[in-house]
This record gives structure tokens, C-alpha cells and sequence, in this order.
């Protein structure tokens, strides 16, 4: 089979879609992965089966790259929306053309790939919504992920999941646009992203663990927890090489303590953050590598030995090098450090993050997470409840070895092929 995948965001957005590539590759399927120039690195070695790249998204990615370390706050961010229309309508008619020469038998898109299901839809092919978190797919053991911890009760968390059609309540006039450009009809702006113009289920690829998020009992059929998708398949990262300065900053002393928010929390307050950070590792003694990301924490030295400020490094090859993560809670961060073994302590800033950082203290390898606001004051406490909590470390290697034993990989391709009717491979 054929299949065309598209995904949008930063390289945690990205990493699972290559991943997935490349286990399709290996399996004898040809892929075609839409993804910005920015992560052409990222496509992995083809198999059997063939993997080529269509840039798709990459003048939407730098306005992100651009403005993000700039900006104060959500409502901020909000503001900027005006002036991403373009460049969404951009990433929308890319991943269309990336359709058209690739003339799938199914297609795999990311939610923020507007166009995916209608591009499905215009080539008469299945198609299938993925992401890493469980958004989409109604149900009484928790609500909408946006609510972070909280419970509703059974029917009140099932109906919490009305939230999902917002996307085309707000982008539905963009969205019919794109429709009458590939020659569809109009769609209603609160359609159901869940069901096909047929009445049928869309079907759901979610790349998490059921041993961090279990999967309730009322999911459908059509809701498929494959476990992660890791883009490099032994766990340890060797196949990336570090800088001298960071190898030899691990080599100098025992594992550090990783602290990063990535692009969260917006540059406005990068240097309080940087403050805080260096303020509480110095207050417990520790060494740290503090990542600074796309503007989560101001860059610059340290001024001490015990602290290398890097702006980032693959969190599969660093966090089994460490002895704790710290971090804004995103879902590939999250995966990073269960996976690794590692206890984890989240600061969430917005979106799905308090779900993670939620599902970490529930599974008892970490504190409960700390708001991105109360970093400056609750920083230094909530560290050292992260480091001298045993069980903490234990519960963390016992979690990771059980994500380090699925085969997430093999579970996507599989249901591929059961959707796409076994097509034959090379």
C-alpha cells in the first residue's frame, strides 16, 4: 500500500509520523511523508518499501519560530492567528499537492493538518485522524485532556468532548475553501471530526502507552492505542552524536538533572525562568543541563561548572544519560522520560500539558505537577520532591521497562493494513 502522512509542529510533532514511516518502509509500503523542510533529517532509511518527502508547512513553521520566543502570553498567541492564514492555507494546499502525486491508498494526518480528512475524502481513499493523546475519542474515564486532572463524572467527561469540533467551528470557513478548491461540497462547521460523509467511523491512531494512559472501556473499534511510535527503535539514541562540550560536561560528574520547556512559556519571560531554574539546582546542589529551547528559558552561561545551558539535544539520546527530567509536560517530552526510566516532575504551561503532568503523578513517577506560574516561588520545594522521593525512581524504571517492551511501531502498521484490506506489500 501506498500511504501519505502529514503531520504539523515542532520535531515532537514530527519524530512519531518519521517513526512510523520507516516501520511502514521496513514492512515493504511506500510512504510519502508531508512534513516541513525543517525535519527532511528526520525521514528515516527506506526498507523494502520506498519513503519520500514533500515539504509541507515550512513557511508556517518559521512565523512559529519567528514569533514564539516574542510573545507574553495565550492571549498573545491568540492575537498572531490573523497573520497565520496564509501560511495555513499554504500548509493546505502543499499537503494536496503531496496527495496528488502520491495518490495514496490511505491517509494519516495530524489534526493540525486541516486538509487531511478532506483530502481522504477527495481522493476516495480511508482516512486516518493520529495524534499522541487521547483529544478525540469520547469517554466516561476522563474528559477532554484540556482539563488537565479533572473529573466531570462518567456522562459529564463523555460530553466534555464536544470541545473537538471547535477546530471547525473556527477554521470551517478556510476549511470550505479548501473543499470547493479539490471539488467537495461544503461541510457543517460543527461536523463530527469522528465520522466519515458516509456515517462511518473515522478511524484513530493513538501513539501513547496504555501503561501511561489505559484505555477505557467504552472506546470504539475504531480507537487503536498502538503505544509509542520512537524513531530510533533501541531506546539509547547512539546513533547521534553529542557536541564535545556536553560529552565531556556528563563525563565531568554524576547524571544531571535535565531541565527544558522547549518553545513553551514564550520568551517574554525567558529570564525569570532562568533564574528560577538555576536558583533551585544550586539550592539542592545539583548539577543540571538546561535546555533553552525556542525561548522556554533565556540562554546564556551559567556561571557555574555544575550547569551546561545548551540549546537542546534528542531527549531519547539525553534522558537515560540523566537522573531526573524536568519539564512543560508537551507529549512527546512526557514519552521521552517514561520511556527512559526517569522520574519526572512537569511544569505545564498550556493545552494537553496539566493532562500530562497529571497522568506522571497519577502513575507515581513524579510530584504533582507545578504550574508554569508558580515557578518562581514553588520551583525549589517541588525539586527536591522530585529528587528525594525513592520511589519516585523506582516506579519510573518499572513504568519505562513497560513501554521499552511494546511494539507501538508494529501495532500502527498492522491496523494500516487492516484498514486498507491488506493491500500487497513489495
Amino acid at each position: 500500500m501506498h500511504v501519505l502522512m502529514m503531520s504539523f509542529g515542532t520535531r515532537g510533532d514530527i519524530q512519531p509520523y518519521a517513526a512510523l514511516a520507516g516501520a511502514l518502509a521496513r514492512a515493504g509500503h511506500d510512504v510519502t511523508l508531508a512534513v516541513a523542510a525543517g525535519f527532511a533529517d528526520l525521514v528515516p532509511q527506506a526498507g523494502p518499501g520506498t519513503i519520500s518527502h514533500r515539504p509541507a508547512g515550512s513557511t508556517m513553521l518559521r512565523l512559529l519560530q519567528e514569533v514564539m520566543p516574542g510573545l507574553s502570553g495565550p492571549r498573545d498567541a491568540l492575537r498572531t492567528l490573523g497573520i497565520m492564514t496564509s501560511a495555513m492555507r499554504e500548509l493546505n494546499a502543499e499537503c494536496w499537492a503531496a496527495a496528488q502525486a502520491a495518490r495514496p491508498d490511505v491517509v494519516v494526518y495530524h489534526p493540525k493538518c486541516l486538509a487531511g480528512p478532506h483530502i481522504a475524502e477527495a481522493l476516495g481513499v480511508p482516512g486516518v485522524l493520529s495524534l499522541p493523546l487521547p483529544f478525540f475519542t469520547p469517554t466516561r474515564a476522563y474528559p477532554m485532556p484540556f482539563f488537565g486532572g479533572a473529573s466531570f463524572g462518567g456522562l459529564g467527561n463523555r460530553v466534555s468532548y464536544v470541545l473537538r469540533r471547535m477546530s471547525g467551528a473556527i477554521h470551517g470557513g478556510m476549511v470550505n475553501d479548501f473543499r470547493r478548491e479539490v471539488g467537495l461540497g461544503r461541510t457543517r462547521r460543527l461536523a463530527d471530526p469522528l465520522r466519515n460523509p458516509d456515517g462511518s467511523p473515522v478511524h484513530v491512531l493513538y501513539p501513547y502507552s496504555r501503561h501511561v494512559v489505559p484505555v477505557p472501556d467504552d472506546y470504539p473499534p475504531s480507537a487503536h492505542v498502538t503505544g509509542y511510535w520512537f524513531l530510533d527503535h533501541s531506546g539509547d539514541g547512539e546513533g547521534w552524536n553529542p557536541p564535545a562540550q556536553l560529552a565531556d560536561f556528563l563525563a565531568a560528574g554524576g547524571p544531571p538533572v535535565y531541565v527544558g520547556f522547549g518553545s513553551m512559556g514564550f520568551g517574554k519571560g525567558a529570564d525569570d525562568r532562568r533564574d528560577a531554574v538555576l536558583a533551585a539546582l544550586r539550592v539542592h546542589g545539583l548539577r543540571g543541563i538546561v535546555a533553552t529551547g525556542w525561548g522556554g528559558i533565556a540562554p546564556g552561561a551559567a556561571g557555574t561548572d555544575d550547569v551546561l545551558v545548551v540549546e537542546g539535544a534528542p531527549h531519547e539520546w539525553l534522558f537515560p544519560r540523566v537522573s531526573a527530567v524536568v519539564h512543560h509536560g508537551g507529549a512527546g517530552s512526557t514519552a521521552a522520560g517514561i520511556r527512559a526510566g526517569r522520574p519526572t516532575m512537569v511544569v505545564p504551561f498550556l493545552g494537553d500539558q496539566p493532562f500530562w503532568g497529571t497522568r506522571v503523578h497519577a502513575l507515581g513517577v513524579g510530584p504533582a505537577p507545578l504550574p508554569a506560574r508558580h515557578l518562581g516561588k514553588g520551583l525549589t520545594d517541588r525539586l527536591g520532591e522530585l529528587i528525594r522521593t525513592p520511589s519516585y525512581a523506582s516506579r519510573a524504571e518499572e513504568v519505562g521497562a513497560a513501554v521499552r517492551a511494546e511494539n507501538g511501531l508494529a501495532a500502527g502498521v498492522q491496523v494500516l493494513e487492516q484498514i486498507t484490506g491488506g493491500l500487497a506489500v513489495h
